[in-house]
């Protein structure tokens, strides 16, 4: 039971993640109206509609096995008494409900409004008080004292960092598959990850400070002895690895891909070729991504090192 709770958190990181950072991407990086706008394109409705499912799914399917672990079993926690003891004594309980309504009005505006602006941003909105809800999933709410309000803080800001960045991924991705063989979509490409570059800097700034100070409250001087001796120390290694490995990614991406692809831009052949190589690199990064969201639902289910 307790790998499924692990999955069904990640379930909610990726499709939270790609709801709100997705939502504001077609905000800021696509135009409100033409043949590359969301409207015109299609798949970012489909993209978003899906993602909005998903999360309502996961939290609802999450809530209840959460609560089979709290409870024991998975028909004590069917028991209405239980839940609504969940739902009103616990966090967890209460910030499942509120990613679950958020994601089912974002779904219902998605299948029932135009895919414009108005519209997008309400479902941006929508996720990223999904997403800040997410700190309640794991260790970013359970500081007490002084510290709680600023350890709560940083992980909100940097859950809400990361769906910017994972959305960001999700549509490239999207855009880079209708770039191929395609020049005027290659140009829009170009000139979303341009646009980006100077968003990126400040969302791996944010990430880098508002981690430490989440270390600090998890792990502490005195723990990073035991980042090489715990499991918890050595999941968190790993996801600063391939958090790393991000970084590298998108630098790559932003000074030799980037560039690249304009020079590209008008010849066909090489056009593609640009188009090829940045769809590879933008799936290593996405992919990362996706494996740091599976081992921050891991970490979020053990003890942190100052609580060991």
């Amino acid at each position: 039971m307790e790998a499924a709770v692990v999955l069904l958190r990640w379930a909610q990181f990726g499709a939270g993640f790609v709801l709100a950072g997705g939502a504001l991407f077609a905000l800021y990086a696509l135009p409100a109206v033409g043949r590359s706008s969301a409207q015109a394109l299609g798949w970012p409705r489909r993209l978003l509609a899906g993602s909005a499912a998903m999360l309502l799914l996961a939290s609802l399917a999450g809530l209840v096995l959460q609560t089979a672990v709290v409870a024991g079993s998975l028909a004590a926690a069917l028991d209405p008494t239980t839940l609504a003891s969940v739902l009103t004594e616990m966090a967890m309980g209460l910030s499942s409900v509120t990613r679950a309504a958020a994601a089912a009005i974002a779904l219902a505006i998605l299948l029932l409004m135009p895919c414009r602006r108005a519209p997008l941003a309400i479902v941006a909105h929508l996720g990223a008080i999904a997403v800040a809800s997410m700190a309640w999933m794991g260790h970013g709410a359970a500081s007490d004292g002084a510290g709680g309000l600023p350890h709560l803080a940083a992980d909100i800001i940097h859950l809400l960092a990361a769906a910017v960045w994972i959305g960001a991924l999700a549509f490239f991705l999207g855009l880079a598959g209708t770039a191929w063989r395609d020049g005027a979509a290659a140009s829009d490409l170009h000139a979303a990850l341009a646009g980006f570059s100077g968003l990126g800097t400040g969302l791996v700034a944010a990430l880098v400070v508002t981690g430490l100070v989440n270390s600090w409250f998890l792990v502490g001087p005195a723990g990073a002895a035991a980042l090489f001796t715990t499991l918890y120390g050595q999941l968190l290694l790993l996801k600063i690895a391939l958090f790393t490995g991000m970084i590298l990614l998108a630098a790559v991406n932003r000074f030799r891909l980037t560039p690249a692809l304009r020079q590209a831009l008008g010849d066909p052949a090489s056009n593609d070729a640009e188009v090829k190589a940045l769809r590879q690199s933008l799936i290593l990064e996405l992919g990362a991504g996706l494996a740091v969201l599976a081992l921050v639902a891991w970490l979020g289910r053990l003890a942190p090192i100052t609580a060991q």
